[in-house]
């Protein structure tokens, strides 16, 4: 395992927050934050474990990484979606489908005070898939 970790945002503040706090929790990683118009390809290929979040559904900065994920497998690979929207759970859901990533269960972040404890379970059932 190359220890390598990507995590792609709609780069919204309230998203780009959890994104911070993931990749703290992701010790021994070597963790990149991208936001979706900046993504490539290449970013995610050489990676073990991905995080996606997005606030609202189908964000415009997603298409080509949903495009990406219609087409690519990675079976081999981990991934965590998180949201602060409880509608945008099953998007996120659906575009990891296709790529077969083990998925963990997603994240719901209702509150900006994400509980510590349950917080870093969670990080730690992605990387533990």
């Amino acid at each position: 395992m190359s220890n390598k970790a990507l995590i792609i945002t709609d780069g919204t503040d309230s998203i780009k927050s959890i994104a911070r706090l993931i990749s703290d929790e992701l010790k021994g990683f070597n963790v990149k934050i991208c936001d979706g118009e900046k993504f490539e390809g290449t970013d995610i290929l050489p990676v073990d474990i991905f995080f996606i979040g997005c606030a609202n559904q189908s964000p415009s900065s997603f298409l080509y990484l949903e495009e990406m994920l219609s087409h690519i497998n990675f079976a081999s690979r981990k991934c965590g979606v998180f949201t602060v929207k409880e509608n945008t759970l099953n998007y996120l859901c659906s575009i990891v489908k296709d790529c077969e990533a083990a998925l963990a269960s997603p994240l719901l972040a209702l509150s900006k005070n994400i509980e510590t404890p349950a917080f870093k379970k969670w990080v730690k059932s992605v990387i533990n898939i």
